[in-house]
This record gives structure tokens, C-alpha cells and sequence, in this order.
């Protein structure tokens, strides 16, 4: 199967980590992820809630220039404005004249979009992924967070269980990670609510990291740019506000299945990490502490 590879405004600023070990992880795997050419905002998170029309029109854009190829995507909110434009374009005849009127030509809201995840655990196989592990993740035990986009809602997205999604629980044990068993791997962090009322996100995120901690994890796994900074970055300040600390690395998925895939620390941006993950790996037999320089 061909793909091009939307990046999204994420994976170009603030989650360079997150793109950068997907590019790894692909090149360990064989997987051509060309860039789309020309890609612009998909539109997440302002578009759709001022403007539904825009909301249609970016990411219709995107998936309109990548000329019939599947469109993969690593950003659980990119993902969402993608799916959610197909749904509208090829549901409404009204919705697809108009956004042809934006963007240039008529789009029919058919491209396939597909998650990096789908792509790993479906297309690449779960078998291929396990004869490629050169450092399996023995011992680190995962809460695998899926936030509540990738899976919501089930008729737009058609990822894995609504409720109980398990493709990033699945890729992780075949890393040879644990993923455990806890009741809120799709529950909301708060997203954008981090730059307009933080106490939100708050409150939010340190339910998430009380039910991981409560499940008896090592870290956490996401795949949201979103997600990960607020879980990550704000446990200082749920620290201060609830007295609660957690100290939880919270990893981008494709950073610890670059780790079992033989990639270094540096080539999946470990260091970019705000709770230092060096002492887990370490004490795991994952990283060396060479590995820190």
C-alpha cells in the first residue's frame, strides 16, 4: 500500500519529537512515508468550532492534493479533522460544492485516512514488527492513553473499539512492553483548555496519571501531541496544586518502538522529554546510562 505522510502544524513545532521517531520507526520498519506536498493546518483545534465550512475546506485541501493515496497520520487531532471532513464531504452533496468552491475542485471525501497505528498493527503486521525487535521493552509496564479523539466518534473515525481501543496495547507488547489493564485510556486531558483554563487541564490530567499510577505502571504511551505535553509538562504543576506527584515518563508511542527497534535515544528525541526517562530505561535494561550523552 502507498501513503503520504501528513505531518500536521504539531508534529512541525512542538511535537518534533513525536515526528522524528515516527520517521525513525518507519525506517527501521521498511515504510515510505513521503511527506504530502504543499500540506497546510488541518484546521485543529479553532476551525471547527467558528467556522464549519473551514473546517471541511483545510483539511479537504490536504486530502484533495494527495490525489487518491492513502493519507497516514501520526496526530490523534489531525486524524479526527481528516475523518471527520470525509464524513461531511461524502455525506453532503451541499457540503462538497461548497468546499470544491475553496479548495479549488471537487472532492469527493473518499481518500483514505489512515492512523499510524492502523498502519503498524494492520498493514505492517504485528509479526513483521516482532522480527525487527533488537532491544524488547522486558519488564516496563505501559498504560497505553489513546485520548478521546482517535476513537470518537466510532462512526467517523472506525478505530479499533470506542470504548476499549488495543492497537497501541498490542504494538507494545510486541515491543515486549506490558500494557496494563486501566480504566482511563480514552478518557479526556483537557487539550486545548491548557492554553485557555488551565485548571482544566488540571484537573483532568491528574485523574489520568492517578488511575495509571493506581494500575501500577512505569510510564505512559500516547499518541496525541496534545495529550502527551499536558501529561508530561503539567505534572509539576498538578504536583504543586494537588500535592500529588507522580513522576511518570509519558512517552510518544513511537518513541519506545523505536527503543525496542533498535533506534537510540537521540534518534526518537528522548531528551525532549520533561519527566527524565533515563533512571526507567536504565533500571529496565532498556538504556545504558551512555545512552544519556
Amino acid at each position: 500500500m502507498s501513503y503520504v505522510f501528513f505531518p500536521g502544524c504539531s508534529l512541525d513545532g512542538t511535537a518534533k519529537d513525536f515526528h522524528r521517531s515516527t520517521l525513525a520507526v518507519a525506517a527501521r520498519l521498511g515504510l515510505e512515508l513521503p511527506e504530502l506536498k504543499d500540506w497546510i493546518c488541518c484546521g485543529s483545534t479553532a476551525a471547527h468550532s467558528t467556522d464549519p465550512l473551514l473546517a471541511d475546506a483545510l483539511p479537504a485541501h490536504n486530502l484533495f492534493a494527495a490525489g487518491g493515496q492513502t493519507v497516514a497520520v501520526a496526530c490523534a487531532a489531525c486524524y479526527s479533522r481528516l475523518k471527520m471532513a470525509n464524513h461531511h464531504i461524502a455525506g453532503d452533496a451541499a457540503v462538497r460544492a461548497k468546499v470544491a468552491r475553496l479548495v479549488g475542485g471537487d472532492y469527493d471525501g473518499l481518500t483514505p485516512v489512515r492512523h499510524l497505528l492502523e498502519i503498524l498493527c494492520h498493514d505492517i503486521g504485528r509479526a513483521r514488527i516482532a522480527a525487527a525487535v533488537k532491544r524488547p521493552l522486558r519488564g516496563l509496564k505501559v498504560a497505553c492513553y489513546y485520548g478521546c479523539l482517535l476513537s470518537r466518534p466510532p462512526e467517523v473515525t472506525n478505530f479499533d473499539d470506542a470504548e476499549n481501543p488495543t492497537l497501541m496495547d498490542q504494538l507494545m507488547a510486541t515491543a515486549g512492553a506490558t500494557p496494563v489493564d486501566w480504566p482511563h485510556k480514552t478518557e479526556c486531558c483537557g487539550a486545548s483548555f491548557s492554553i485557555t483554563d488551565r485548571s482544566i487541564v488540571l484537573r483532568l490530567s491528574d485523574q489520568i496519571l492517578s488511575m495509571a499510577q493506581a494500575a501500577g505502571v512505569d510510564c505512559i504511551a500516547t499518541a496525541c501531541p496534545l495529550c502527551q505535553l499536558n501529561l508530561d509538562m503539567r505534572q509539576k504543576d498538578i504536583e504543586k496544586r494537588y500535592g500529588r506527584k507522580y513522576n511518570l515518563p509519558v512517552f510518544y508511542f513511537t518513541q519506545l518502538l523505536g527503543l525496542a527497534l533498535g533506534c537510540t535515544p537521540q534518534e526518537v528525541s528522548l531528551e525532549s522529554l520533561v519527566v527524565e526517562p533515563y533512571d526507567l530505561l536504565e533500571a529496565k535494561g532498556i538504556c545504558s546510562a551512555e545512552a544519556r550523552q
